[in-house]
C-alpha cells in the first residue's frame, strides 16, 4: 500500500507540474465573473483539488470554466485551502473537510440566496462528499458529523471523480466500477448521502487505483477526458442554466 501511494504521489506531482498557470492562479479566494447588485454571484462553484496538486482548482479547472461559460447566470469560483497530501492522507483529508465546512458556512452567511456547486477530484472528491455525508472512521481516524442541514441545503449540485471512499451500488454512482475504494464509507455515512442523491453525480471507473481498488493510475487521472461534458450538463441543469 505505501509503495503504491508513494508511486502515485510521484506521478501525480508530475501531472500537477504540467498544469497551466491559469489553473494554479485560482486560490481559495472567491472570484466572481460578474457579481449581482448585492455583491453576490448567483452561483458559487467550490472545488477541492486532487492529492499533490498545486493550490487552486487543479484538474477540475477546465470543468469549472466550461460551466461558467455555459451558464446564463453570474458565477463565482473558489477552491478549498487544504494540504492535499498523500503522505499524511488521513490528516490532510480531515483538514480539507474542516476547511470546506467553514468555507461553506461563510458563503451561506454572506450570500444566503446563492446556489452552491461542489466539485472534487480524488482526495478532493473524498472531501466534498465527507462534508455532506460525514467523514472519518477506520484508518481515517475519528468520525466527523456532516455539515448542518441548514448549510447543506444551499448545495444544489456536487460532482466527484475518483473518490477513494467510493462504495458500489449507490444511486448516485456513475462509471464502470464494480469494487469499493480504498476507504469505503460506512453505512451510516451512505445513508446521509442518499438524502442528496438527486444532487450528486459520482464517477468511478473500473481499474481505478483509488476508487475501485484497481491497478490503473491512468484511469484515475483521466476522468474529465471521459465525463467533463456530462458533468457540465448535470450542473447546468441543476443550477437552472
Amino acid at each position: 500500500m505505501m509503495k503504491t501511494l508513494l508511486f502515485a504521489s510521484l506521478l501525480l506531482s508530475l501531472v500537477g507540474a504540467c498544469a497551466t498557470d491559469d489553473d494554479q492562479a485560482i486560490d481559495s479566494t472567491q472570484e466572481a465573473v460578474t457579481a449581482s447588485g448585492n455583491g453576490c454571484a448567483q452561483v458559487l462553484i467550490i472545488t477541492a483539488r486532487a492529492s499533490t496538486e498545486s493550490p487552486g482548482e487543479g484538474t477540475t479547472a477546465s470543468l469549472v470554466s466550461a460551466i461558467v461559460n455555459a451558464s446564463r447566470q453570474t458565477v463565482a469560483r473558489a477552491s478549498v485551502s487544504y494540504p492535499a497530501t498523500l503522505s499524511n492522507y488521513a490528516s490532510s483529508s480531515a483538514q480539507g473537510v474542516s476547511a470546506l465546512k467553514s468555507q461553506l458556512t461563510a458563503a451561506v452567511q454572506n450570500c444566503p440566496s446563492q446556489k452552491i456547486v461542489l466539485a472534487g477530484y480524488s482526495q478532493g472528491a473524498h472531501v466534498i462528499l465527507d462534508v455532506l455525508g460525514g467523514g472519518g472512521g477506520g484508518s481515517l481516524g475519528a468520525t466527523t458529523d456532516p455539515i448542518a442541514a441548514s448549510i447543506a441545503s444551499h448545495v444544489v449540485a456536487a460532482v466527484s471523480f475518483g473518490d477513494p471512499r467510493h462504495v458500489t451500488g449507490q444511486s448516485f454512482d456513475l462509471g464502470t466500477s464494480n469494487h469499493d475504494g480504498l476507504f469505503p464509507r460506512s453505512q451510516a455515512q451512505l445513508k446521509v448521502l442518499k438524502g442528496f442523491a438527486s444532487k450528486i453525480h459520482a464517477w468511478c471507473d473500473s481499474s481505478d487505483e483509488f476508487c475501485d481498488s484497481g491497478s490503473s493510475l491512468n484511469v484515475h487521472l483521466t476522468y474529465l477526458n471521459r465525463y467533463q461534458s456530462a458533468a457540465q450538463q448535470f450542473v447546468i441543469g441543476l443550477i437552472g442554466g
